[in-house]
């Protein structure tokens, strides 16, 4: 209880001063390292502490002994999600994993299925000490004396979205997830990738939807760089700004961070053209952004799975990608041509197979999925996984300054060769929606 109150009374005054400060957190059974908060399989998140797991049923402790820190451990046979009430900003997250008695085997996703260690395997008596870097947001925009000047207009269906709740959310998954501690600190000093765009960046919450930006911060150093991604479903250049989405990261990007723009498949619905202000909004985007200091990184539409009778992929996207390609000329900024890339990687993979990467699944193939999903659009996680490789591939290929943010594990991809869908490991997260997202 003392440990909670000391949590709760910091918590406060670092809501209200604006003040970022650093949490411990014990995970296990009684025994718990001095100045660590115990948590346990009974501490289901409560508002009024700040922190706890959203669902307790099915968690249980073991204690092998030893070390309190690392002898003792959380597990569970499902996946489990524990949350932190804690001011938005970027956060370096400190992961113990491991069973001093056994072996275990982790998967960690933050907020909305973001993808951040995959497939940590310990060996027996092993504990691996791992690190995340999180960006952490609300939907509220502010000066910089922390007070409130406007908000970004949330759809309906936002509001379900753990990315907007106020929360750091940590999902632990896999077939033997162990946790033996956390400790949340925030990092000041990393750069900013803010990514923006429409269904196919976003974080997807749902199974067994998925975009290239939640996978990317798998691909990402820590420490040094965070994704912050603020794209949503069915969102074009206009809709971007018309909901200050654009306006929440001009308030915060800073000299050296980057903004990532990928527009392209809603901007050309209703008779829109390149001409009817996507140009001038790009343009404009490029500019406020040079003028805060940052690098604008445009990044083509990725193609739909349409293919004609010789199997290759037709540009369903009309004039879009080459208007994006013309402007990063003229402005003289960095293109990721992902519409290029796209095409490569569908038709290496061939109309059939090429399903395997989008929303193609047989009816009752989820809960409450009584029809068949055939979307030629949106990715699944298999899908997302291979397109946010194509793009670490441009970032590489093209020695973009990033390039050193990037992960070494993942430099040698070619999309002329996709991944074995078959041995793509991705457990999926207790959320389900047969829902297509908004957009086409």
């Amino acid at each position: 209880m003392k440990n909670g109150f000391s949590f709760l009374i910091v918590l406060v005054c670092s809501l209200y001063f604006g003040q970022q400060t650093t949490f411990k957190f014990d995970f296990g059974g009684n025994r718990v390292e001095n100045g660590f908060i115990p948590i346990t399989p009974a501490s289901k998140f409560d508002r009024k502490i700040g922190y706890g797991f959203m669902d307790i049923s099915g968690l249980k402790s073991v204690d092998n002994g030893g070390n309190a820190l690392t002898g003792d451990f959380i597990t569970s046979d499902k996946p489990f999600y524990f949350s932190v009430a804690i001011p938005e900003g970027n956060y370096n997250i400190q992961i113990n994993l491991g069973d001093s008695k056994g072996t275990s085997e982790t998967t960690v996703r933050v907020e909305n299925r973001r993808l951040m260690l995959n497939d940590i395997k310990t060996k027996h008596g092993e504990i691996v000490e791992k690190q995340i870097t999180v960006h952490v947001k609300d939907s509220i925009i502010r000066n910089q004396n922390g007070e409130k000047i406007g908000i970004v207009k949330l759809k309906p269906r936002e509001r379900k979205y753990l990315h907007w709740d106020n929360l750091l959310t940590i999902e632990f998954n896999d077939k033997a997830p162990k946790v033996c501690s956390v400790i949340i600190q925030p990092n000041k000093t990393a750069k900013t990738i803010y990514l923006t765009g429409d269904s196919t960046v976003v974080d997807a919450q749902y199974e067994p939807w998925a975009s290239w930006g939640q996978m990317l911060p798998y691909f990402s150093v820590p420490n040094e760089v965070v994704i912050a991604n603020y794209a949503e479903s069915g969102e074009t250049l206009k809709a971007f700004e018309d909901r200050h989405r654009i306006d929440k990261i001009w308030n915060k990007l800073r000299a050296g961070d980057y903004l990532f723009i990928q527009f392209g498949h809603n901007d050309q619905k209703s008779g829109n053209s390149t001409k009817s202000g996507y140009r001038k909004r790009l343009k404009e985007w490029i500019l406020k952004s040079k003028e805060l200091g940052a690098i604008p990184v445009l990044v083509t539409s990725m193609n739909r799975r349409v293919f004609d009778e010789n199997n290759k992929i037709v540009n369903t996207l009309d004039d879009f990608p080459d208007a994006m390609r013309e402007i990063a000329k003229e402005e003289n900024v960095y293109l990721i041509d992902l519409n290029a890339l796209s095409k490569t990687l569908f038709e290496a993979m061939g109309p059939e197979a090429a399903k395997k990467a989008f929303v193609h699944y047989p009816e009752n193939a989820y809960p409450n999925q009584p029809n068949a999903l055939a979307d030629d659009t949106h990715f699944n996680p298999y899908g997302a996984y291979e397109l946010a490789k194509c793009v670490v591939k441009s970032i590489v290929d093209q020695n973009l300054p990033l390039k050193k943010y990037i992960s070494k594990i993942e430099k040698n991809f070619n999309p002329n060769k996709p991944d074995n869908v078959e041995k793509f490991h991705w457990p999926e997260s207790v959320y389900m929606e047969s829902l297509k997202p908004d957009g086409n």
